[in-house]
């Protein structure tokens, strides 16, 4: 249909609303709501567009190529990945914001060595600047490239992060967490 490699789990948000953990499992893909209220993810996050679409496709082929030739690197990435993804649940859970913006770190640390087009030096320069202004974690969302970064801040940080996105070349995009997902109207 999209006809781009991309993962069973982007689905998920836009079907179900607020935040979830999809558990991938040998039985078949679950979600599991996890209760965060929306008003504190909305505090917590500001979106930007880089400005450059992302090519999804291109990304996800090379890791997935990879993946195939037994890259040791991608699976290892993959495993800490996972493990990472568990213990974000169990810091959502707990509503620990100093471990989930230390895990998103992480997460970012690895995912951008899956393969080279993952991260550009615009991406790299808003993530820095958005740093020392007060974000406390950032990664492009998707298959990066472009398109757009998240970054987790103090609710009293969002201001100067969403101020300083566009003097280095990004745009603040406006968003809520949707808390019901996708509905069919039938006439």
């Amino acid at each position: 249909m999209i006809e781009v490699p991309t993962g069973c789990q982007d689905y998920y948000p836009a079907l179900y609303g607020g935040v979830s953990a999809i558990h991938l499992a040998a039985d078949g893909i679950h979600r599991e709501e996890i209760p965060v209220p929306a008003a504190e993810i909305n505090s917590r996050f500001v979106l930007a567009y880089t400005g450059a679409p992302r090519h999804s496709g291109i990304n996800n082929w090379e890791v997935f190529k990879a993946h195939i030739n037994g890259d040791k690197k991608i699976f290892r990435n993959f495993a800490e990945i996972s493990s990472i993804a568990q213990s974000m649940r169990l810091a959502l859970l707990k509503s620990d914001w100093k471990e989930i913006a230390h895990l998103l770190h992480e997460e970012w640390k690895l995912r951008k060595t899956n393969a080279p087009g993952i991260t550009t030096p615009l991406i790299e320069n808003l993530v820095a600047s958005a740093m020392k202004n007060g974000a406390l974690a950032a990664k492009v969302c998707g298959a990066g490239g472009g398109g757009c970064v998240i970054f987790l801040v103090e609710p009293d940080a969002k201001l100067r992060v969403s101020e300083v996105i566009p003097t280095i070349g990004g745009q603040v995009l406006p968003f809520k967490l949707a808390t019901k997902g996708l509905s069919v109207l039938a006439e």
